[in-house]
Order: structure tokens, then C-alpha cells, then sequence
């Protein structure tokens, strides 16, 4: 039987992401081995900087988003992270500031996240287009659903690879019922409110009709805002199965408008360096954007953004984990148990 525990070695020893590195060691029949030194990421690192991962004449600079998009520092104890949302506007402030770029590439591999968190980003996306003339090509990798793809579709032009899964368009609010759970342990509530709706919501008891019918009002808004701000871009997406909240592959996605192209990582770069440097010929050069003790070294190093606090040793149990949320999502929603792997 594997057990598994984890240590800090660093010294001093501190809460969250200030320490020289993070190290996870499983126990084998006795035995000790180290699975995983994983660099701590933090702003304590300092500003982002260029790495240059393939060199070139002329720089495509990568835009990497990656796990669960919420407005939300990714740390504590025995965690690395940072809040994905500053992170992001401040990777679009280096890039702008580097003269060499002449192209983006929004790599995304997300499964969405909280609807105001997704807005923030698309938002500061469409203004660094307007500031820099810069083409944005958008490479959907794994995953891209729900607010990861909202953001993306603030890009140019999208492409998808063949096993992308991508489109989940919806809005979702997270909410559980637990009065039964509650009594068994004999745990009673006893709010004391004024305004008839101050606890909607609650897990304490059932929601009721004039409940679910302003939350299902507020749900209704935000997917109109998401679907409205999609089309803008994506004029061809007019199919209404588009925005029902299932899910694509890339193939499917591109016959409904919400993708241009479906090809990889690599064509995505040699698109994008095709629409901000024509007539090149070489290999273009490609830079992300990264702290000093997050190196990258190939166009697909994912920056690590996940808590490892309770991950697989604590259960995770709908509500109290899903209490953690923001209220409105879009996202297509994970298996329960992988939120703590997508990075809460």
C-alpha cells in the first residue's frame, strides 16, 4: 500500500509560496523517494519576464492560461500559486512592453471559472488588442469550455486541436441542500436576518420558489452577457446548440462557428507568425513569460497553480467543498474530486 505524505525542505519554514522549494515525497514498503520538487510561484519571484523557449528572428509571444479561472490567490499552507486573473494582465503588460513580439498565442486549457473573474480577462484582452495592433490567436488544448472559451473567443482567429474538448457555455450556480445531513448530527440552525432574502443560498434548508426564481434571473443575465459578447466575435455562431452548455470537439465546434481551424500548438505559432510578421520564412521565435523561479523550457510549460492542502487525504464532500466556489460559474463542471486538482 503507497501512502503518501508531504514535507517542506526549506529553511526558514513558511506558510504558502515563500520558500525555496517544495518538495513531495511518497513512502514505498519503508522506503523514501521524492516524486516531485516542484518550484514554489509567487510575486515574491518578482516581475514576470520573457524566457525565450524557441529561438527565432521575430518573437511570438505565448499567453498561457491554465486550471480553474478565479479571481483568487492559489495559496496557503503547502500550496503553489497565485491569482490567475493578476497574473494574466500582468503577462499582457510585459508583452506590451516587448518590442520584439509581433504576434500572440492564447494558449488555453481551462475549464472555465467564475463569470466575473472570465469577463475581467476577456476585457483586458480586447483592450490590449486595441493598444497594440497585436494579432491574438487562440490554441485550444485540452480543455476550453465555459468561461475559458468566452475568453478565448476575444481572439482573432481559433483553433482547436483534433481531441479538443471546448464549447460548455453556460452559467452555473453550485448550490446543496444539506438540512437532512445536518440533522443527523443533530446540528440545528438558528439565523436571525432581516430582509426576507439575506440567506439565499443556504445549505441549511430548500430554496424556495421566489429563491429559485431570482437566482435562475441573475444565471439567465450572465449567460445572455456571455452569449451576446461570443457573438460579436463569432458571427458564424448561430446555431443554438452552441450555447446550451454541452460540450464539442474541435471538428464539432468549427461546424457550429465557434472554431476557425483545428490543428495544433505549432500551427497556432506559425499562423500567428504569419499574421504579424508576412513573408517570414524562418522558424519563428517564441517567449513566455514567466517569474524567476518558473522556468519554461518548450512551448507547452504550464506554470503550477494547484493547493496541495488535503489533496487526496482529506474527502471532498458536495457542498462544503463546493461552498469554497464563487457563486456563478461558467464552467463545465469537473468530477467532484478534481477540484482540488484544478486548483481549489
Amino acid at each position: 500500500m503507497r501512502s503518501i505524505f508531504f514535507a517542506f525542505l526549506a529553511v526558514p519554514f513558511a506558510l504558502g509560496c515563500h520558500s525555496d522549494r517544495l518538495v513531495v515525497k511518497t513512502r514505498v514498503a519503508g522506503q523514501v523517494e521524492t516524486r516531485l520538487d516542484m518550484p514554489p510561484v509567487s510575486v515574491s519571484a518578482g516581475n514576470v519576464k520573457p524566457v525565450v523557449v524557441q529561438p527565432g528572428p521575430e518573437r511570438v509571444a505565448i499567453l498561457d492560461v491554465d486550471g480553474l479561472i478565479l479571481d483568487t490567490p492559489f495559496v496557503g499552507p503547502l500550496s503553489c500559486g497565485e491569482n490567475p486573473v493578476g497574473l494574466f494582465r500582468e503577462k499582457l503588460e510585459a508583452i506590451s512592453c516587448d518590442p520584439c513580439v509581433k504576434a500572440v498565442v492564447l494558449r488555453v486549457n481551462s475549464p472555465g471559472g467564475g463569470v466575473a473573474a472570465c469577463i475581467a480577462m476577456r476585457h483586458d484582452l480586447e483592450r490590449f488588442k486595441e493598444r497594440t495592433r497585436l494579432p491574438v490567436v487562440a490554441c485550444l488544448m485540452d480543455t476550453a469550455t465555459g468561461g475559458a472559451y468566452y475568453l478565448a473567443s476575444g481572439a482573432d482567429t481559433i483553433i482547436a486541436g483534433p481531441a479538443t474538448v471546448t464549447g460548455g457555455i453556460g452559467v452555473i450556480l453550485n448550490l446543496f441542500n444539506l438540512r437532512d445531513l445536518m440533522a443527523q448530527f443533530n446540528v440545528i440552525p438558528q439565523s436571525i436576518k432581516s430582509g426576507e432574502f439575506t440567506d439565499i443560498g443556504t445549505s441549511a434548508r430548500a430554496l424556495t420558489m421566489a429563491e429559485k426564481q431570482l437566482l435562475q434571473s441573475m444565471a439567465d443575465e450572465f449567460h445572455k452577457q456571455l452569449t451576446t459578447e461570443i457573438k460579436q466575435r463569432r458571427p458564424a455562431a448561430t446555431d443554438p446548440t452552441a450555447f446550451d452548455g454541452r460540450i464539442f470537439t474541435g471538428s464539432q465546434a468549427m461546424s457550429r462557428g465557434l472554431v476557425d481551424q483545428v490543428s495544433d500548438l505549432d500551427g497556432a505559432i506559425q499562423l500567428a507568425s504569419q499574421l504579424g510578421c508576412p513573408g517570414l520564412n524562418a522558424r519563428p521565435g517564441v517567449v513566455m513569460y514567466r517569474r524567476g523561479n518558473d522556468p519554461a523550457r518548450s512551448i507547452y510549460a504550464i506554470t503550477p497553480n494547484v493547493p496541495l492542502q488535503g489533496a487526496g487525504l482529506l474527502p471532498n464532500l458536495p457542498g462544503l467543498d463546493r461552498s469554497k466556489m464563487p457563486t456563478f460559474m461558467s464552467i463545465w463542471q469537473p468530477e467532484l474530486t478534481m477540484e482540488k486538482l484544478q486548483g481549489k
